[in-house]
């Protein structure tokens, strides 16, 4: 029996070891040590459905079945490449020197040579994808496999759906042939690393970017847990350039933003930052808040979306990575500070844009009470472009979801600008902030915490397999979810106006 601990390496195995020694080595003797990134279960399911398109697309070939074992797998490969009839193998199994391989697709060229693709679910074909092929490559070689080209089949971002499960076009090839060869020569030196690694002790290597590069590392968190406690208030915490600084001053012996001077920082945030860190107390422009917000006009709207961008389009007329609002949550405020709440959450499916499109008119537009005042968000670049998508997409709302727009103001900004409390960490994102100014209003209780997360729950929601119950769970969460975002941004500008400045 030939199994995948015996043959040692894989594709997968050396594109860990390609991002750090360590991860291989913990991947192989200590998998009980990771930690999946949620973003990572999007990943591989999607991944997944866009190799079975692929191989819809691929017509004629056959799929290697690897039961019951990867032996079995690699026997019924060598029969497919005998095949006078030659077509498209798929999942075709090599190995080499102990590497294992599956390939997503090889087709026959007229020649009698083959081609590789290496199916990916991205917009373009990225470099690691080229090492992936590149691997791929070195192995079918050595096998014995007479390989012509290889191409990077990746989604193509312009491609719409025009017709319910018909992704004609929805792939599209770049040809690596040219820049898979300088790796090819140097694939046995990288693997004969990689197994040295592999026989030895667990890899020291401190964390750093490459953590998180191509893919946050699912022993991330192991790792930080072993290093020894990091200076409480880090450089690299200070937005943008902060892990550049902090490595430049590192280089001095300098590693707790506490310790430079605030002429050591050129960029008045980062100035404002060292400030209300060293002194533990919040900026807080009290004035300045209200001469921005002096404009907006009451009843103020919160608003909310959630979305979700497929990059297989789901609904005729949508592009791959399209982000489809399926929620909203609007909080309305009156002078008085009377609060009321309108919401929508889509979950059977369909399309959902119908359904929202008309309950943002009720909400925003109906009347005239709802057809006035200041609509905020926070980022409101974003809820701009989902009113102005739907426009597109709903012509008879076009409108009135225009206007909608066209009232849009923006927290961020005024927040960034005048605001900025030690506890932020160098953040203003609106969870940052909550967290800093109103812990109560934590997200760390809510089963759906953040966007990731809501994409998540509304993918297992509508997912035809999920129970009743589950999906009962599922939609309240999504909810609370929605609506603390609404709140807390009605709460936050209340507290940022206030006439006694936060600490």
């Amino acid at each position: 029996m030939v199994g995948a601990r015996k043959l040692g390496l894989s594709k997968s195995r050396i594109a860990a070891f390609e991002q750090c020694a360590k991860r291989l080595w913990l991947s192989t003797h200590r998998p009980d040590l990771k930690e999946e990134d949620p973003a990572a279960k999007v990943r591989f399911a999607t991944g997944d459905e866009v190799g079975r398109i692929a191989r819809d697309l691929s017509t004629g070939g056959t799929l290697v079945v690897a039961q019951p074992d990867l032996a079995a797998a690699l026997a019924q490969t060598s029969q497919l490449l005998a095949d006078k009839r030659r077509a498209p193998v798929y999942e075709a199994t090599f190995q080499h020197d102990g590497v294992l391989i599956q390939a997503d697709v090889i087709e026959p060229l007229e020649d009698g040579t083959w081609r590789l693709a290496e199916v990916k679910s991205s917009g373009s074909a990225k470099d690691y994808h080229i090492s992936d092929v590149a691997t791929q490559a070195w192995v079918m070689g050595q096998a014995g496999l007479s390989l012509a080209s290889a191409v990077v089949r990746h989604i193509d971002t312009s491609f719409v759906l025009s017709a319910r499960g018909d992704y004609r076009g929805l792939l599209v090839d770049t040809d690596v042939t040219a820049q898979i060869q300088p790796l090819i020569a140097r694939r046995e030196e990288l693997v004969n690393r990689a197994r040295a690694v592999l026989e030895g002790a667990e890899p020291d290597r401190e964390t750093g970017g490459h953590c998180d590069e191509p893919y946050t590392c699912e022993f991330k968190n192991y790792c930080i847990r072993k290093q020894p406690a990091g200076p409480e208030w880090p450089i690299s915490l200070l937005p943008r350039t902060g892990k550049r600084l902090a490595s430049e001053w590192a280089g001095e012996g300098v590693h707790d933003l506490r310790e430079l001077e605030e002429a050591d920082l050129v960029n008045p945030t980062h100035q404002r930052i060292h400030r209300a860190t060293s002194s533990g107390q919040a900026f807080h422009d009290v004035e300045a808040i209200k001469r921005a917000v002096a404009g907006w006009q009451y009843p103020l709207h919160f608003l909310d979306f959630e979305t979700i961008g497929p990059a297989i389009p789901r609904w005729v007329g949508t592009r791959p990575y399209q982000q489809i609002p399926f929620q909203f949550s609007c909080h309305t405020e009156t002078v008085g500070r009377a609060l009321s709440h309108a919401e929508l959450l889509s979950l059977d499916g369909s399309d959902p844009r119908r359904a929202l499109g008309e309950a943002l008119v009720r909400t925003l537009a109906y009347d005239s009470d709802a057809s006035t005042g200041s609509i905020v968000a926070y980022n409101a670049s974003f809820e701009r472009r989902c009113l102005l998508d739907l426009a597109e997409t709903l012509p008879d709302l076009a409108q009135a979801l225009r206007r909608i727009a066209g009232r849009l103001v923006d927290l961020l900004p005024v927040t960034r600008a005048h605001f900025y409390h030690p506890d932020q960490r160098g953040s203003w994102s609106i969870k940052s902030v909550i967290a800093a100014v109103m812990p109560e209003m934590s997200y760390d209780a809510l089963e759906v915490g953040d966007g990731i997360a809501a994409q998540l729950a509304w993918l297992e929601a509508v997912d035809p397999t999920t129970q009743g119950a589950r999906r009962q769970t599922l939609q309240h969460a999504l909810r609370a979810y929605c609506e603390r975002d609404t709140l807390a941004m009605v709460l936050l500008l209340r507290l940022l106006k206030a006439d006694e400045k936060l600490n």
